[in-house]
């Protein structure tokens, strides 16, 4: 049994602001922006990851109908930030792995023990690092004749 859904807004409204600050640093953690289906707003979280072979690998421990995992199904894809490098990721799947043999040995026997067997994979995009995003500070305007900065 995934997570439960109870403790998931004190992970978000404590846990995910400080994280969200290291994740993208170390390994087995990443940011995570997407755009989101229904409002258009972007997000960006954090969570671990892992990388195998060419792909990249989300243990859904909170299950595959989370809202940023619907989000990522919809749009095809999402921006990764992993050790301080950025990826464009594509081609989202998700697939059941009841012995978490794609995740590190000390991951997988907490999976197996929380009963997690979801899993999402995703591949970098053929270009592969995504290409350095323009960001413009909040209540920062672009200059006349300026091309604004990309969407995301």
């Amino acid at each position: 049994m995934p997570i439960s859904s109870a403790v998931r807004p004190w992970v978000v409204r404590y846990l995910n602001p400080v994280t969200r600050r290291i994740a993208p640093l170390l390994p087995g953690f990443c940011t995570v922006t997407y755009v989101g289906r229904k409002s258009g707003r972007t997000y960006t979280i954090p969570l671990n990851v892992f990388r195998r072979g060419g792909r990249f690998v989300f243990a859904l421990t909170y299950g595959p109908d989370v809202q940023w995992v619907q989000n990522v199904l919809a749009a095809g894809r999402c921006e990764l930030v992993t050790r301080g490098r950025r990826f464009e990721l594509v081609n989202p799947r998700l697939e059941t792995d009841p012995g978490a043999s794609a995740m590190p040995i000390p991951v997988r026997q907490f999976l197996r023990l929380m009963a997690v067997d979801r899993f999402l994979w995703m591949d970098p995009a053929p270009d592969g690092d995504a290409p350095p995003r323009a960001e413009t500070p909040p209540g920062a305007e672009t200059p006349p004749g300026a091309d604004p900065p990309p969407p995301v």
